[in-house]
C-alpha cells in the first residue's frame, strides 16, 4: 500500500468538470438553448434586390454573380427541411423508395450528429443532403461568425456521419424568392461566396402548420401551372408529420402518371452531385463532433434522470428520518424505558488524550461533576502528548480520577489501555474535547438495564456554534447525525457510536476484540462489529455531550476527510455482512446499503448534478430546477425544525440552511470524492489532528438546551 495522499486527482476532477461543462454547452447549443439568435421581424421586411426576388429558387453564386435557376418542365424536386428525424424521415424514405422517387433533404447538423445511421440511409437510397445550419438558426439575424460556425459544424457533422460534405444550403425560415428580405439576401450571399448553392422554393406547402393532407397536396400541385417544374418545400421533422407523409404519397401518385419525374435538386438543374466525399482526416474530425454530441445528449439525459432520482431519494430519506424519529421518540419516552431503582452498575469513563491541554480540564471536571448514583471512575490516558495535558490532569487532583501515561500509539491503543485497567462493568469512552452535563452519565447508562443492549450512543452537541460555520455544523449534528441515529436504533443497525460519547458493556467489548485499530474510524468499526455480533446498539437522546467542532474550513476538511475515509474502510471491512444471515445480515443489508447510497454514491455524483442544475438555471428553463431546489430546501427546513424541536433547541439557526447549499454541502461532497480516490489508489491516510481552541477552557459549565422534551 502506498503512503501519502493523492494530489493529482484534483487536476483530473477539474478537467472532468470542464469536460462536463463543455459537453453540456455542446448539447445546449445543439438544441438551441445556448446562443440562440433572435428572429428577424416579419412585420418590417426589407426586400432583397429584384434581380434575385424575380428569379428562380436555386441561386448559384459561381463567378461572384448570382444565377437564379428554375426547374425544368415536369420535374419536381421534393425538399424536406429540419431532419433527419428517427420517426418521420424513415417513413418518407419508404414512400420515396416504393415509388422510385428521390428527394433532397436539408438537414439540421445537430440532427445529423444525433442520427448518423439515418443520414447514411438517406444518401444510400439515392437522395441528396443539403445544409440547414447546425441548430436551425435564423441566418438573417445571426452575426457572420455565427453563420459560418453553423455551416461549418453542419459540414463536419455530415463528414462524421456519412463521410461527405454538401454544396447545397437552405436558410431556416426562408421561403419563395419574392419573399427574400435584404438581411436574408446578405446571409445567402455570404454562403454563396463560401461556395454554397442557396436553395429557396417555388411552392411552400406550410405543412409544418399541419393544415391537413389535402391543403398540403394542393399547395404542392399549384393547380393552374400545367407541366411546370417546381421545388416543393416540406418538412420531415419538428413535430407530427403524418400529414406530410400522406401528402407525399398523393403528390407522387397524382403527378407520376402525367410524366413528372421526382429527382434531386442537383440532377434537376444539371449541377454536379451535391455530396462530396471527404478525406479521412475530415471524417475523423467529423466523427469526433458526432461522438461528442451523442455523448453530450446521452449525458444530459442521464444527468436529468439522476437529478430527479437524487432529489426524490433525498426527500424520501428526510421523510423516513422524520417517521422513524417519531417512532423512536414514542418508544424511548415510555415509562418502561426508565432506569429501574437500584440498578446502577459501576462505570469506568475512559478519556484518550493527545495534546488536549486546551480543554482537558473542563472535560475531566464535567465528568466528575455528575449525579450518577453508582460507582464510577475516570481514567485519562495520555497518549504521548507533547504539551501540558498530563500536568493539567495531575494538577486537578480530583477524587476518582486516574492518569495513565503511555507512548503515543494512536487513539485505539489509548482506549484499549484504559479499558485494561478499568474496573467498571460499563465502559464510557469520551473524547478529550467533550463536556458532559450532570445527568449525562445517568442517562447514558440507563439503557443497559436491557441485557440485550451492548452499546449506547449519546447525543452529541456542537458547543462552539457561533458564526456561520458553527451553525452549519450544529444543524448537521441535529438533523443528520441524531435523526440518523434514531432511525438506526429503530432498525437495529446502528453504524457508529460516536467517540465523543459512547458506552459499552465491558463483556461485549471484550467479545469483539476491543477497540480495533485497522481503520481511521475506530468508533464506526467497533460499532459495526457489535451490531454484527447480535447485541443491540441504541441511541439515548437525553445523554448530552458538548463537543468542540472545527472552527475553520481547513480543520473541518481534515476531520471529515478522516471520518469519511475511515467509514469507507469500516464498510469494506464488514462487507460480508451483506450476504450473511441473522443479525449480521440484517445490519449489512440495512445499514451498509444506506451508507453506500447516501454517504458515498449520491455525494460522489452530486457535483455533476449541481453543475447540471446550474446549467439548467442559466440556459434552459430556470423554473424547474429552482422549484426543485426550493422544495428540497423546504423539506430540509421542515425536517430540521422537527429535529431541533425534539432536542429542545431553538429553530433560529435554520435561517442559515439555504446558504449551506452553496458552500458547506459542496465541501462535504469533495470530501467524499477525495476519500474515494484515496481508497481506489490504495494510498494510506494518516490521522488528522484537529487543533483545539479551548471552547470550554474558561467555562466549566456546558451550554444548555433551551428546553427539555
Amino acid at each position: 500500500m502506498r503512503r501519502g495522499e493523492p494530489r493529482g486527482h484534483w487536476a483530473l476532477l477539474l478537467l472532468g468538470g470542464l469536460a462536463l461543462s463543455v459537453l453540456l454547452l455542446l448539447d445546449g447549443y445543439a438544441h438551441g438553448a445556448v446562443g440562440e439568435a433572435p428572429r428577424a421581424d416579419p412585420a418590417r421586411p426589407v426586400p432583397a434586390p429584384r434581380a434575385v426576388t424575380s428569379g428562380g429558387p436555386v441561386i448559384n453564386m459561381a463567378g461572384g454573380t448570382p444565377h437564379a435557376l428554375r426547374m425544368p418542365a415536369k420535374t419536381i424536386a421534393l425538399t424536406f427541411d429540419d431532419g433527419p428525424d428517427p420517426v418521420w424521415t424513415p417513413r418518407i424514405l419508404e414512400v420515396l423508395r416504393r415509388r422510385g422517387a428521390h428527394a433532397t433533404f436539408f438537414a439540421v447538423g445537430a440532427h445529423v450528429a444525433a442520427n448518423p445511421g439515418l443520414t447514411r440511409r438517406v444518401l444510400r437510397e439515392g437522395n441528396e443532403i443539403g445544409s440547414h445550419t447546425y441548430t436551425h438558426v435564423d441566418l438573417a439575424t445571426a452575426p457572420a461568425w455565427r453563420a459560418r460556425l453553423e455551416l461549418d459544424l453542419t459540414q463536419r457533422a455530415l463528414a462524421g456521419a456519412a463521410g461527405v460534405h454538401t454544396r447545397l444550403m437552405r436558410m431556416p425560415y426562408s421561403s419563395v424568392p419574392d419573399g427574400l428580405t435584404a438581411p436574408e439576401w446578405r446571409a445567402a450571399r455570404r454562403a454563396g461566396e463560401d461556395g454554397y448553392v442557396v436553395v429557396l422554393t417555388d411552392r411552400d406547402t406550410e405543412d409544418w402548420t399541419r393544415p391537413g393532407t389535402g391543403k398540403i397536396v394542393r399547395a404542392a400541385l399549384a393547380a393552374g401551372r400545367r407541366d411546370e417544374g417546381a421545388v416543393v418545400m416540406l418538412h420531415d421533422a419538428g413535430g407530427d408529420r403524418a400529414q406530410t407523409v400522406a401528402a407525399v404519397e398523393r403528390i407522387i401518385d397524382r403527378l407520376q402518371p402525367r410524366g413528372y419525374r421526382f429527382t434531386t435538386l442537383s440532377q434537376a438543374v444539371g449541377m454536379p452531385a451535391a455530396d462530396i466525399a471527404v478525406p479521412g482526416r475530415e471524417k475523423a474530425v467529423g466523427w469526433t463532433l458526432v461522438a461528442a454530441q451523442r455523448t453530450a445528449s446521452a449525458l444530459t439525459g442521464w444527468l436529468g434522470a439522476l437529478f430527479g432520482a437524487a432529489g426524490a431519494l433525498y426527500v424520501l430519506r428526510l421523510v423516513l428520518l422524520v417517521v422513524f424519529a417519531h417512532v423512536h421518540v414514542r418508544r424511548v419516552r415510555r415509562p418502561s424505558r426508565r432506569q429501574p431503582p437500584g440498578l446502577f452498575p459501576d462505570v469506568s469513563v475512559i478519556v484518550p488524550a493527545y495534546n488536549e491541554e486546551a480543554g482537558i480540564a473542563a472535560t475531566v471536571r464535567s465528568l466528575v461533576d455528575t449525579d450518577y448514583p453508582g460507582g464510577f471512575e475516570v481514567i485519562v490516558v495520555d497518549d504521548g502528548s507533547s504539551d501540558r495535558t498530563s500536568a493539567i490532569v495531575e494538577s486537578l487532583a480530583l477524587p476518582g480520577v486516574r492518569l495513565l501515561s503511555k507512548p503515543n500509539g494512536g487513539k485505539p491503543s489509548a482506549l484499549n489501555a484504559g479499558a485494561a485497567m478499568a474496573r467498571g462493568e460499563i465502559l464510557v469512552l469520551v473524547d478529550g474535547d467533550t463536556v458532559f452535563q450532570r445527568d449525562t452519565l445517568r442517562h447514558l447508562v440507563a439503557p443497559f438495564a436491557d441485557p440485550r443492549v451492548g452499546a449506547v450512543s449519546g447525543n452529541t452537541k456542537v458547543a462552539n456554534r457561533g458564526g456561520l460555520l458553527g451553525r452549519w455544523q450544529h444543524i448537521e449534528y441535529v438533523i443528520g447525525f441524531n435523526l440518523d441515529r434514531r432511525m438506526f436504533d429503530v432498525l437495529r443497525c446502528m453504524p457508529t457510536v460516536p467517540g465523543a460519547i459512547g458506552a459499552f458493556r465491558r463483556s461485549v467489548l471484550a467479545r469483539v476484540g476491543g477497540v480495533p485499530a485497522d481503520t481511521l474510524a475506530e468508533d464506526t468499526d467497533l460499532t459495526m462489529a457489535i451490531c454484527r455480533s447480535g447485541h443491540r446498539v441504541v441511541y439515548e437522546e437525553k445523554a448530552l455531550a458538548w463537543t468542540e467542532a472545527p472552527s475553520s474550513l481547513r480543520q473541518l476538511w481534515r476531520q471529515r476527510y478522516r471520518w469519511c475515509y475511515g467509514t469507507m474502510q469500516a464498510m469494506w471491512r464488514h462487507r460480508r455482512s451483506l450476504v450473511e444471515r441473522g443479525a449480521s445480515g440484517r445490519f449489512g443489508r440495512r445499514c451498509l446499503t444506506y451508507l453506500a447510497v447516501f454517504q458515498v454514491l449520491l455525494p460522489l455524483f452530486a457535483p455533476a448534478v449541481d453543475l447540471f442544475a446550474l446549467f439548467g438555471i442559466v440556459f434552459l428553463n430556470p423554473l424547474e430546477p429552482v422549484l426543485l431546489w426550493a422544495g428540497f430546501v423546504a423539506a430540509q427546513v421542515a425536517a430540521g425544525a422537527y429535529a431541533l424541536w425534539l432536542d429542545g433547541e431553538r429553530v433560529r439557526p435554520l435561517w442559515t440552511l439555504p446558504l449551506q447549499q452553496f458552500a458547506y454541502r459542496q465541501l462535504m461532497y469533495l470530501v467524499v470524492v477525495q476519500s474515494v480516490v484515496t481508497a481506489l489508489l490504495g494510498a494510506r491516510l494518516g490521522w488528522h489532528t484537529i487543533r483545539r481552541t479551548g471552547t470550554f477552557s474558561d467555562a466549566p459549565a456546558a451550554p444548555q438546551p433551551t428546553s427539555s422534551r
